[in-house]
């Protein structure tokens, strides 16, 4: 009986110190200026100018040049159809590919279209005959939008032409000539083909973590600054109790980031009108070990974090290189062995593959289990380090404490020692 009363007497204790560091950690947090910035204006601002940047989804009217030196019908209508599609639009004609080079160089236009003067000469003849396609490789996009455009007029223009020189005298005739084989292109998942359904969601997770990492490591470095290791660590009498500090400290974090989470997740892609096929329920189960091995990854990464803008640096860096290990913007099976190696510590790695199918692909819990349960892993693992973090610098902060108590009772002591033979 008495072993039962101690141990629910330790629980309570356990509890109302958890319960205590947390209403610490709300009051540092709520009085430190650049934290809120980190943990509330960041995460309800920044993806709304993400999604509203990407709004538009694919590129329109990219401008074209044109250097038509055939000066043929067939070239004239290739062109007309060419600029009547809504991704391009042709702004210049120009007399040669120097001239286009030129215009290209200035970025007045995204690529050039050039027929050859034998372009109709040699369909007449019923030879094969080309149209050259250059396009400005440093933005994908206009280069998607130019050259899908351009292999369409020319399925278009061939179709047209096969039909005239087969001779046949019904339509279905026709559609046998042109397409011998049929087949139905159907978009899946993302079905707009938009680059801000491609990005968004990734982009979208990767900002809880960083905010995370700005936020804590923020305020970490400020009670470095200080000196004050008791705003790190509120309760430094709890010694004994350190899982209570970091859970009370986790705890303030997670509180303020569920908020968020349900916002980013599931308000902002609503409000752009992005692809959104989540569960609630799987969504929640998801992003609960998600948030709590950001937390402590954030709470790992701060007990290095020495000043202020260190944090700040450090985030600036790593987000890039975060987003592309992950396997969204390069394919995962291309990602060299070390930074798939560096990839696995990160939790928006798993974090970003395993949303990405569930608000895409409309993919259940079950379905993404490998990164659940690495996410999970994560969150055991990185509490165990932030424990062992933690009670090493308490243990540090006391051995200072103790030594300049000692400095300070010797210097008393010399004091006291040195006054009567001053009096003498």
């Amino acid at each position: 009986m008495k072993k039962a009363n101690g141990l629910l007497q330790h629980i309570n204790e356990g509890i109302h110190d958890m319960c205590y560091i947390w209403a610490e950690e709300i009051k540092t947090t709520w009085k430190d200026e650049g934290v809120l910035i980190f943990f509330i204006l960041v995460p309800l601002l920044y993806p709304l100018a993400y999604s509203w940047i990407y709004t538009n989804e694919v590129a329109r009217e990219v401008p074209v040049a044109v250097v038509d030196m055939s000066h043929s019908s067939l070239s004239r209508q290739f062109i007309r159809e060419f600029d009547a599609s809504p991704d391009t639009k042709v702004t210049y004609h120009c007399n040669s590919l120097d001239e286009a080079k030129d215009l290209i160089g200035r970025q007045a236009a995204s690529g050039v279209l050039y027929f050859p003067e034998n372009f109709q000469t040699n369909i007449n003849r019923m030879e094969q005959s080309h149209v050259g396609i250059y396009c400005d490789m440093s933005f994908m996009l206009y280069y998607k939008a130019i050259y899908q455009t351009a292999t369409a007029v020319a399925g278009n223009i061939n179709s047209e032409i096969q039909i005239e020189r087969a001779g046949n005298w019904t339509d279905r005739e026709n559609e046998i000539t042109i397409k011998p084989l049929d087949f139905d292109e159907v978009p899946i998942f993302n079905t707009t083909g938009g680059y801000g359904n491609f990005l968004i969601p990734a982009v979208l997770i990767l900002i809880l973590q960083q905010t995370l990492l700005l936020g804590i490591g923020l305020s970490a470095g400020t009670a470095r600054e200080k000196n004050r290791f008791k705003q790190l660590v509120p309760v430094s009498k709890h010694y004994n109790g350190i899982f209570r500090i970091v859970l009370g400290k986790s705890l303030c974090y997670l509180m303020i980031y569920a908020v968020m989470a349900a916002y980013i997740t599931l308000i902002v892609p609503r409000l752009f009108n992005f692809t959104s096929l989540l569960h609630p329920g799987d969504l929640l189960c998801f992003m609960l070990p998600y948030l709590l091995s950001c937390i402590f990854f954030a709470m790992i990464v701060s007990c290095a974090v020495r000043y202020r803008e260190n944090v700040i640096l450090l985030v600036v860096f790593t987000s890039l290189p975060f987003l592309f290990i992950s396997g969204v913007s390069w394919p995962q099976s291309a990602i060299p062995d070390f930074w798939q190696w560096i990839s696995n510590v990160i939790p928006s790695t798993f974090g970003i593959r395993g949303f990405i199918r569930m608000n895409g692909m409309e993919a259940r819990l079950g379905d993404v289990l490998p990164e659940y349960r690495a996410l999970w892993i994560q969150t055991f693992v990185y509490f165990l380090i932030t424990c062992l973090l933690y009670r090493r610098q308490i243990i540090k902060s006391r051995r200072k404490d103790i030594e300049q108590l000692r400095a300070e009772l010797k210097e008393e002591q010399t004091e006291m020692s040195e006054t009567p033979s001053a009096k003498n």
